[in-house]
């Protein structure tokens, strides 16, 4: 199988200290692939070497081991780098420059001529929700959020095969991590593979097929994201919401029934069974009661616990 990143026994050390200098391990024998065409999610609590990782990977440090490859050829080759995308956590540009000048410098840096620069430039700012009267506006007085935008258009106006977002959503209101939810669902609808780092466990849950988690340096899980999430090693357990019926009378009935977590709510209540064959049992119960059924639903850990259980 090919890979669209390869990474092999990559270590990164920093000199720290003034007088008596010693090396700190960044990152720790990080080996990794990432298959072309998903969303991947790259997860980790502060300092655990993500930004160190997507860095190295761009060239704008070197690894102290290890190698890195990226659509098949060594990061150290720059002509690659332009058949890729990449956004930083924090974009910083010239401050006196307008959006759209911006974007046509990027542009003429690829060799657009001035049709598809203004083309590429009008689709991008539009489709990272930036407001045309923004436009002409001097980047000097963006707000983080806004700067965030352009720096999400800049990093796809070459149209990259794969594209490196560094916290895309930071500094984004409620509806602009939707917008930008949105714009990174379509990049995988178009081809795109698309490698993120986020501490937003929720946009994790919503866009990626596979994850890799660091810890201290050192990869602690990878893989499909609903099997890690599925394959916890406990048994799988079904939460039973009904509404109506009395909470006392439901709660006296599923009393017999091995495991059972009862939990009153304003009109109903939320059950917990173990054994899937205890649904029925719960439901006729809940009929009994004068009850009806709002859902079943199976239950699995969160995104959120599995990643606590992971970097603890």
């Amino acid at each position: 199988m090919s890979y669209i990143i390869e990474i092999e026994n990559l270590s990164k050390d920093y000199e720290v200290g003034f007088w008596k200098k010693k090396k700190v391990r960044a990152l720790d024998d990080l080996t990794l692939n990432v298959e072309a065409g998903q969303i991947f999610g790259f997860l980790g609590g502060n300092g655990a070497g993500k930004t160190t990782t997507i860095k190295i990977l761009m060239s704008l440090m070197f690894p102290t081991t290890g190698t890195a490859r990226i659509l098949g050829s060594d990061i150290s080759d720059f002509k690659m780098h332009s058949r890729i995308g990449y956004c930083p956590e924090n974009p910083y540009f010239y401050d006196y420059l307008k959006a759209r000048e911006l974007m046509n410098y990027f542009g003429e840096l690829f060799g657009f001529d001035a049709a598809k620069r203004n083309r590429k430039t009008e689709e991008l700012l539009t489709k990272v929700g930036l407001d045309e009267k923004d436009w002409n506006k001097q980047l000097r007085k963006f707000s983080k959020g806004m700067l965030q935008r352009v720096g999400l258009a800049q990093s796809l106006i070459n149209e990259p095969e794969i594209v490196f977002l560094d916290e895309p959503m930071s500094g984004l209101d409620p509806i602009g991590r939707r917008e930008i939810r949105e714009l990174i669902a379509e990049l995988r609808e178009q081809g795109t593979t698309v490698f993120m780092s986020t501490h937003i466990l929720s946009d994790i849950e919503a866009l990626c097929d596979n994850v890799a988690i660091l810890r201290g340096g050192k990869l602690a899980a990878t893989g499909n994201l609903h099997e890690l999430l599925t394959d916890s090693g406990e048994k799988q357990s079904f939460e039973i919401t009904i509404k109506g019926g009395a909470a006392e009378n439901l709660k006296d009935s599923i009393a017999g029934i091995a495991g059972a977590i009862f939990a009153a709510k304003p009109n109903g209540a939320n059950i917990n069974v173990l054994d899937e064959n205890d649904i029925e049992k719960v439901l006729h119960a809940t009929r009994e009661a004068g009850g009806s059924l709002v859902s079943v639903q199976p239950v699995r850990q969160s995104l959120e616990e599995f990643f606590v259980k992971q970097t603890e």
